[in-house]
């Protein structure tokens, strides 16, 4: 499921478009104030959608300074129209800019057209806390060093830093990883790996989450 990120102050307006994407499928994070929206963040989403007028700050300063240290879309969504404004909104890096009052079904539509963008972007590198990984050459650094993974172990690292935030269940992992839904790999395959894995790496970053499967803990930043 996609997720967005929705900075809007309007509490009316903020309702009826996370309502509206929310039946399109995606899964949105609400906030009202650009405080609100940093703590957000830590989940990494794949699309900001900002205000620019807003009660704790200016949007634009706020997006740009996102969009400079993550892999994220950003639509600006504003009263803002003037020509000036319009051009300073590109020029900061947003993927699209909006203008109040618009039509929820071509917002709609803008945010799938972003999305599809994002998607075929290419990911060249992850970063979070103390690890990079580089996507291109498939080396693993933790705090500068370099750290031999396994194809599996590998494979794992990026599945969970690519799904930050976010409950894996055992199925999933074993059908990403191993295919088939895992049908031919031993129930413990999974359990395994992640304690390798685990111990490899030397962080906390990735958790067991009793009962429903594994998680990374922790902002991820895609370059």
């Amino acid at each position: 499921m996609k997720t967005i990120l929705l900075l809007e102050d309007d509490q009316n307006l903020n309702k009826g478009i996370t309502l509206t994407l929310q039946k399109e499928g995606y899964h949105v994070y609400s906030a009202h104030t650009i405080s609100e929206a940093e703590a957000f963040l830590k989940r990494s989403p794949e699309l900001l959608i900002c205000d620019i007028t807003l009660p704790d700050g200016n949007g634009l300063d706020f997006g740009k300074r996102v969009i400079d240290t993550m892999r994220i879309g950003l639509i600006y969504l504003t009263a803002m129209d003037s020509e000036i404004d319009i051009v300073n909104g590109y020029l900061s890096g947003a993927d699209d800019y909006v203008t109040k009052p618009f039509s929820l079904t071509i917002l709609s539509a803008k945010v799938q057209a972003v999305i599809r963008r994002l998607d075929g972007r290419e990911v060249s590198k992850l970063t979070a806390d103390h690890m990079e990984v580089n996507m291109k050459n498939g080396q693993v650094y933790r705090d500068g060093e370099l750290v031999s993974l396994s194809k599996t172990e590998y494979a794992l690292l990026i599945y969970l830093m690519e799904n930050a935030g976010q409950i894996l269940s055992k199925g999933q992992i074993l059908e990403r990883i191993w295919g088939m839904d895992g049908q031919f790999v031993d129930e413990g395959a999974v359990a395994v790996n992640i304690s390798r894995l685990k111990n490899k790496l030397g962080i906390g970053n990735i958790s067991n989450v009793r009962g429903l499967g594994y998680l990374w803990d922790g902002n991820v930043s895609k370059a």
